[in-house]
């Protein structure tokens, strides 16, 4: 049987989903955002540790609504009225990664089996934000199997109006050597952004896939043209399936080594402005998107080979 348990740590509570085994283990925060604070995989530590900062600065894992990514000078204009956003980016003077990162959630369902285990966590938000006054319900739905995990994020308006909405996810992943890693995704284009990291442009991509990650700095946004999104190292590779009708990628290398961030997004940076894969969400409409990341460390993949060959040459 999967396991869940709770536990408090430093005045943060958590939920830990666990394989019967304990070699796979998901850790969530309820108090920052209901984000995968933890992640371990058949023995193979996923998630990065950021131990050179904090969650504060990192946002690490953290699930990003309204908006993903960054509002120029968090200021919008939405059905003719204007909003503005409290600019937590204070050096460039955006507003940063939405407005659930710091919310505490609760859980209100979770289920536990021989092949799985499952949590729904849930935050209601009263729509006291004056750049964002609109009421909704966010629910997030973590599952966690031998296949890997699965993050499935619903909306609800609450409010009696229409407001504009992007969701993203801002995961950081851990190579043992990154140099020897690579990722891969359709695309053609590339984000040009200005001096406040705010989309000016796009240019074509001058790179070919995958993208080799040796000796590569990356702050970049790319507009995909599949659903898909493939990272490889040298000791686990995984595959990312939205189930978004567009599908946008923000990476970022962070200064400390052998970790990357791979961030799917149902919208562009600053899209409350430039529109960039904008939806809006009428009064008790739901909206509902799902990232599923199927892993295959490289100890599971020897010994599927192994198999093949036994069976081949049998």
């Amino acid at each position: 049987m999967y396991t869940l348990k709770e536990t408090e740590t430093q005045g943060l509570h958590y939920l830990e989903m666990a394989s019967s085994d304990g070699e796979s283990k998901a850790q969530l925060c309820l108090d920052q955002g209901g984000r995968l604070s933890n992640f371990v995989f058949e023995k193979i530590q996923i998630l990065a540790d950021l131990d050179t900062s904090t969650y504060k600065d990192n946002y690490a894992s953290s699930i990003l609504f309204p908006f993903a990514n960054r509002i120029k000078d968090g200021e919008y204009t939405f059905n003719d009225s204007k909003y503005k956003l409290d600019c937590n980016e204070v050096d460039k003077n955006n507003a940063l990664h939405g407005l659930v990162y710091n919310k505490t959630f609760v859980c209100i369902h979770k289920v536990t089996t021989a092949d799985y285990a499952c949590v729904t966590l849930q935050y209601k938000d009263g729509g006291k934000h004056k750049g964002f006054p609109f009421k909704f319900n966010i629910e997030l739905t973590y599952t966690l199997s031998k296949s890997g995990i699965i993050l499935s994020i619903t909306i609800v308006n609450k409010s009696k109006k229409t407001f504009p909405f992007t969701l993203g996810w801002h995961p950081y992943f851990n190579s043992v050597n990154l140099d020897n890693s690579s990722i891969n995704f359709k695309s053609t284009k590339k984000y040009v952004l200005d001096s406040q990291q705010i989309i000016s442009g796009e240019t074509d991509l001058d790179f070919e896939m995958p993208l080799q990650l040796k000796g590569t700095k990356l702050d970049d946004g790319y507009p995909l043209e599949t659903n898909e999104i493939d990272f490889s190292t040298p000791a686990y590779c995984f595959n990312i399936r939205s189930s978004a009708k567009e599908n946008f990628l923000q990476l970022y290398t962070p200064p400390q080594p052998n970790i990357i961030a791979i961030e799917p997004m149902t919208g562009a940076a600053d899209n409350f402005n430039n529109k960039i894969g904008l939806q809006t969400l009428q009064p008790n409409e739901t909206y509902t998107v799902k990232w599923s990341m199927a892993i295959q460390t490289l100890d599971t993949k020897l010994k599927t080979n192994q198999l093949i060959n036994k069976l081949c040459s049998s």
